[in-house]
């Protein structure tokens, strides 16, 4: 005979109380029993509408995790793995609590022939931000954003960092700043100021396309050594830690990446060279800043060991989406590729670490 376990949860005279019944699957009379506890005030209880004393701790609050609690503003679609959906996962199997808020909600990613979802603008942005405030929620370690597609969002979310950095000041502010790609603007032209005068600023750790690098420098990056001035001028402006994702040289594809642990010291800097797949992948980006927040935050101090698990796991997600798509019979160079990032969980926990920095300094400039 199969069971099931119903718990409720009601209120009562300031006395919180749980039901708890056994329902067996031949609908026999159900067992109930009661438990009741004391009301406790705390800002790990969240607040009910009618007694705010009563509803229990959240336990991501009140038991954190070694790791922390990331907020995720990002995209988000119904079927597909890109924004949110890119990023919440990886970051879970790394051991974070993440709450996603999905800036816009569709049936799947634009580069398929339709699609149809909605948009949250920044007012409604801000109401979840009241909601989670009103109960005591907004307690994160990090806050990781992604696509914004219009100016008035994104300036919603300044005044959201503002709002979790008054609850907690040591919030790291992850920024994936994406605008574009291989010189194509994806954004709205506005948004690029906005991110050089204000998101950059603020930015804990920064992570740009070779592309978005140059928006928001106005540095031309022609060599490893342009990589390397325009971290330090991203250094200058906010962050302390930033990673050019990707930057082709010459046929050669090279994450750059720069650590500068106190405000007018040298940064340290390093390479890793990536080997080129001949395909391309939706949802890359937001996979790769996720993990960059996950394992930077597991090594605080050595962001170059934080990159490269970070691209060790990448390049594994890729190859085995890659590999999967031929043995169905798809040539993979004839559409866009959605990774198979539920299949690639281990090399998510356990990535080999095969791609090697190079510290140091790089080429000169040319």
């Amino acid at each position: 005979m199969k069971s099931v376990i119903v718990i409720g949860m009601n209120v009562d005279a300031g006395v919180g109380w749980l039901n708890v019944e056994h329902c067996s699957m031949l609908l026999k009379p159900p067992l109930s029993l009661n438990f009741r506890f004391s009301p406790q005030t705390s800002i790990f209880r969240a607040r009910n509408s009618r007694n705010s004393r009563m509803a229990p701790p959240i336990l991501s609050l009140a038991l954190p995790s070694n790791t922390g609690r990331v907020l995720s503003i990002q995209s988000h679609t119904v079927q597909g793995y890109v924004g949110n959906k890119s990023a919440v996962f990886p970051l879970q199997l790394l051991g974070y609590d993440v709450d996603p808020i999905n800036s816009v909600q569709f049936s799947n990613h634009t580069g398929y022939p339709t699609f149809k979802g909605q948009v949250l603008n920044g007012q409604q942005l801000w109401d979840l931000i009241e909601g989670l405030e009103g109960n005591d929620l907004l307690f994160y370690t990090h806050l990781l954003t992604g696509y914004i597609g219009s100016e008035s969002f994104l300036n919603t979310v300044l005044q959201v960092v503002s709002k979790l950095r008054s609850t907690n000041p040591g919030l790291s502010y992850v920024c994936d700043p994406v605008m574009g790609d291989e010189g194509k603007l994806y954004v709205p032209q506005e948004l690029v100021s906005v991110y050089r005068e204000k998101v950059v600023p603020v930015a804990s750790m920064l992570t740009p396309n070779q592309f978005e690098a140059e928006l928001l420098t106005g540095f031309r990056i022609q060599s490893e050594g342009h990589g390397q001035e325009a971290c330090r001028l991203l250094h200058a402006a906010g962050p302390s830690k930033v990673i050019i994702t990707s930057i082709n040289i010459d046929g050669i594809l090279l994450l750059i990446g720069s650590h500068q642990k106190e405000k007018g010291e040298p940064p340290r800097q390093f390479k890793i060279v990536i080997p080129k797949i001949p395909a391309y992948f939706t949802g890359t980006g937001d996979l790769m800043t996720a993990l960059l927040l996950g394992w930077s935050n597991k090594y605080p101090d050595n962001l170059e060991i934080a990159a490269e698990l970070a691209v060790s796991s990448l390049q594994a997600v890729l190859h085995r989406t890659l590999s999967d798509y031929k043995s169905a019979g798809h040539d993979p160079e004839s559409t866009s590729l959605e990774i198979r990032l539920i299949q690639s969980q281990d090399d998510i926990c356990t990535p080999q670490g095969s791609y090697v920095p190079i510290l140091g300094s790089l080429s000169q400039h040319k």
